[in-house]
């Protein structure tokens, strides 16, 4: 039976045999580290001389010469001495030797064959008869610096993918191509739904109109599910005094992460990486009773994280986001029911769009206290009180130790898309430490201070970061309900421009998003572009829809073009925004 542990030592193995492969054809290359990741593994290289794409596949074919040479892998420990002789000329490694005899880490090399020798501590083939020659692929270079550091040297990390057979790596490459055509990055400038600016800055997107509708319509939708719940919208500065963050927990966490302002008073303030410190002082304006409990305010906002160049990724990862954030401020007894309520919110939001979610407990680790406010027994409550709403709902969940928020456990969504690759989404977290950290009470039945708890909860997390995923999730062809423009009229020519008005105007009086582009190119021309555009339904109009008073629905989820009245149009449509129909 394969286990993880097994399944890893292929990829692990392969890395081995890439920086032996690199050292055989640039012999000056210096090695960094090469783990294994999702799906394969990658391995970092400081070479004297740029590389280049073209050059992997030269890299894949000896690495497939040593495969069949039935290279065995062994290990030994050594000492720091012995270590140190035998990586002399690999500066990264004698870095490596350095920190884990600080550690007091063991030392272990591991050999393949007698070509070449790492720093490793294992997790291997047994020899190379047991990794598929034809079941692997280097796949892309990338900058990384070493350490993670941009104070350190860059390197070129050269990323592969590993698989057991043939067939699992062809599946994968198609998804990965399949991806390619799906990339928020080219479809959402394609779509007119953002763009960026070297003026403004990388990680920094600007929204068009129809970008900024998309928006609207995901937080409107977030708003009406929690209004029924009793929230309260609220809004707060962008800026912050460093204090605020210094009483919260976050600036110890977060300071390297924070854009900073010096005012010209000598005040130093930080733009807001997140809202829950700023929700607590509208909490605490005034002492609260029992009776009033609980609290719960809501804003969507954007905020700041001052995330490295080489980190960046379109939405996914940017500099400004926007979080539809929300706390409920609650008493013990509360709390339960209040995360089943928003849980509640999170299936039906993540349903419309067709996501199979899948939940991760996030706990922390007790081996790492110091990543942590509060005691052991602070934290075993709220993890508790967590088992006891997953245990309410009946769901099948995972655990995760050290996933944890540093200030208390959460529940985790994950959300598997068309492709079936999973992203995080949501989350649900129980916080008992800020509470203690800014002594947030009420007035209990006794009228005496009780301490209260606070419930975060994001829905989309990022508004950017989920709609790079719902973008590459539908391709860009969004449900009618949230689609940009729902509906564009062609008419066959001018000649029928004053009719295709007509239509317009009917279908506008009951909100339907319309454009009417003018009738400048041929027939087919404009069709091809409204599919290119992925506009739910095109409706041309000529001479015969003119005198039936009817119109030619052409849907870009393919079929036969229909010739109906536009009231059966309308009813229709409207039925399927009403719905939410995906």
């Amino acid at each position: 039976m394969q286990t993880k542990e097994n399944i890893d030592n292929i990829p692990h193995s392969l890395a081995h045999l890439l920086a032996a492969s690199v050292l055989h054809k640039f012999p000056d290359t210096k090695l960094g580290i090469g783990p294994v990741i999702e799906n394969g593994f990658y391995y970092d290289f400081l070479f004297k001389k740029p590389i280049t794409p073209e050059m992997l596949p030269e890299l894949e074919k000896y690495m497939r010469h040593l495969i069949g040479q039935k290279l065995p892998f062994s290990g030994k420990k050594v000492t720091p001495a012995a270590a140190k002789k035998l990586f002399a000329n690999q500066k990264f490694k004698l870095d490596l030797i350095k920190d884990l005899v600080k550690e007091k880490k063991p030392l272990t090399v591991y050999s393949t064959g007698e070509i070449f020798q790492d720093l490793c501590k294992g997790g291997h083939v047994k020899d190379t008869s047991e990794i598929n020659p034809e079941a692997f692929k280097l796949t892309h270079l990338a900058g990384a610096y070493w350490k993670g550091s941009e104070k350190n040297a860059q390197l070129t990390r050269i990323y592969g993918v590993a698989f057991e057979t043939k067939q699992e790596l062809d599946e994968y490459l198609k998804m990965q191509e399949e991806a390619k055509k799906r990339d928020h990055k080219i479809l959402g400038p394609a779509l007119d739904l953002f763009t960026f600016s070297d003026l403004v800055g990388s990680g920094l997107p600007l929204w068009t109109p129809k970008g900024t509708l998309l928006r609207d319509l995901l937080d409107n939708f977030v708003w009406e599910l929690r209004k029924i719940r009793g929230y309260e919208r609220v809004d707060i500065p962008h800026i912050t005094k460093k204090e605020l963050y210094e009483r919260s927990g976050h600036w110890d966490k977060f300071k390297d992460e924070l854009f900073k302002i010096n005012t010209r008073e000598g005040h130093l303030f930080a733009m807001k990486p997140m809202n829950c410190p700023h929700h607590i002082q509208i909490f605490q304006r005034k002492p609260w009773s029992y009776r009033e409990l609980p609290v719960r305010y809501a804003s969507t906002t954007k905020c700041y994280r001052d995330e490295q160049t080489g980190e960046l990724s379109g939405l996914s990862r940017a500099r400004s986001f926007t979080q539809d954030d929300a706390h409920v401020f609650c008493r013990e007894s509360h709390a339960e029911e209040e995360m089943l309520k928003i849980w509640d919110i999170i299936e039906t939001f993540y349903g419309a769009f067709g996501f199979k979610l899948r939940v991760r407990l996030s706990l922390h680790d007790p081996k790492h206290r110091e990543k942590y406010l509060g005691t052991p027994a602070v934290w075993k409550m709220a993890e508790s009180k967590l088992r006891a709403v997953v245990q309410h709902r009946k769901a099948e969940i995972f655990e995760s130790i050290g996933e944890a928020a540093f200030y208390g456990p959460k529940l985790d969504f994950l959300a598997k898309d068309s492709l079936g690759r999973e992203w995080q989404v949501a989350t649900i977290q129980f916080d008992v430490n800020q509470p203690e950290r800014f002594d947030l009470t009420c007035i209990n039945e006794n009228g005496k201070p009780e301490r209260i708890y606070m419930v975060h909860a994001a829905i989309m997390g990022s508004i950017e970061r989920f709609l790079s995923v719902l973008i590459e999730h539908f391709a860009g062809a969004f449900p009618v309900w949230l689609a940009p423009v729902q509906v564009r009229i062609l008419p066959v020519s001018d000649k029928f421009m004053e009719y295709a008005n007509g239509v317009k105007r009917v279908l506008e009086e009951k909100n339907i998003r319309v454009e009417l582009p003018a009738a400048d190119e041929t027939l087919g021309k404009r069709i091809r572009q409204s599919e290119l555009d992925k506009i739910p339904y095109t409706l041309v109009v000529g001479e015969k829809e003119m005198t039936a008073k009817t119109v030619n629905v052409r849907s870009l989820k393919g079929g036969t073009p229909t010739e109906v009245s536009i009231e059966n149009f309308l009813e229709k449509i409207v039925m399927e925004i009403q719905n939410k129909s995906f």
